[in-house]
């Protein structure tokens, strides 16, 4: 290489560097912003790196969208222009740029001019090892015309490939809800016998109620209580209670999930209409159903959050 040459490109990476910095730290009015009391931000633990948008997002694409692939394609200059530059080892660059970055989204946070971010951090040493990587294929040409052919190529290449991975890996990690379980499907701790048949219509409110799935009620008692195991799991439960037509029109409800009480209701609270509730729980081991009166609970259950490799 030339002299003339590398100061070109020394004058390009000075430059394309504070360029960068000028984005991480004072555009989209950042520094007019700033708020004292808001405290410092350390998102240590990456959470959606892997997240890139999809083909269908591509075609009505929001700024969210782009962040990913512009935390990636923003820093592939860095591995392209530095071993130009320096002759280094591709480890050693790594480690040298990751701790750079390190800094910068320290000093981002200490300033409150940004924020600590580890998914940012991964995604920056991705968009300099495609860069890094586009140099090595960029060297095997024998013209300026054919580097920079070879440089666009392997960059295209080596971001295609990396989206393929981020969204087989995003696919592989991210939970998705599973089927609907009724709740007869489970064991009763008591093992009432009739939870599981399907129940008959009635009306409430002047509307016609047919479960698909369950119907708890007091089944003639004062009272009636129904325990079930849910197995400790992450999962959205939804049920539907109500005080039929026939009869008079009192009676309760208490649901508590390990023994925290997620509904209570009676017949002075309610209308004569039907309710419905849904609830999330990260852990639900588990639930009581407590139903007293003319008072009815049917179609209840859950889904549960599972891994695609839990189906």
């Amino acid at each position: 290489m030339t002299k003339q040459w590398r100061n070109i490109i020394l004058a390009t990476t000075i430059c394309y560097t504070i360029f960068i910095l000028y984005f991480m730290f004072l555009a989209f009015g950042r520094a007019g912003t700033v708020d004292r009391d808001t405290g410092y931000t350390f998102m240590l633990l990456p959470t959606d790196f892997f997240r890139l948008p999809s083909l269908s997002d591509l075609l009505h694409p929001t700024v969210m969208d782009l962040v990913g692939f512009g935390n990636i394609a923003a820093f592939i200059p860095f591995g392209l222009l530095i071993p130009l530059l320096y002759r280094v080892r591709f480890v050693r660059f790594m480690m040298v740029f990751i701790l750079s970055i390190l800094a910068i989204e320290t000093i981002q946070a200490l300033t409150l001019l940004g924020s600590f971010d580890m998914n940012d951090v991964i995604q920056n040493a991705v968009g300099a090892a495609v860069g890094f990587g586009s140099y090595k294929f960029e060297l095997r040409a024998k013209s300026i015309r054919g580097s920079l052919a070879a440089a666009g190529i392997s960059i295209a290449v080596l971001m295609i490939g990396i989206w393929g991975s981020f969204g087989i890996v995003n696919k592989a990690f991210t939970q998705e809800l599973g089927p609907f379980v009724a709740l007869n499907e489970l064991k009763d701790s008591v093992g009432h016998a009739s939870t599981g048949a399907k129940p008959d219509r009635f009306e409430i409110g002047g509307q016609e109620i047919e479960p698909q799935y369950n119907v708890y009620s007091a089944e003639g008692k004062k009272i009636e209580t129904y325990t079930y195991a849910l197995g400790n799991k992450e999962l959205y439960l939804y049920l539907n209670y109500g005080i039929p037509d026939q009869g008079d029109f009192q009676g309760s409800i208490t649901v508590t999930v390990d023994g925290q009480e997620i509904l209570s209701a009676s017949a002075a609270d309610q209308r004569h209409e039907t309710d419905m509730m849904s609830a999330y729980f990260e852990r639900a081991n588990e639930l009581t159903v407590t139903i007293a009166g003319n008072e009815k609970l049917w179609d209840i259950g859950f889904r549960e959050m599972r891994y695609p490799w839990n189906r």
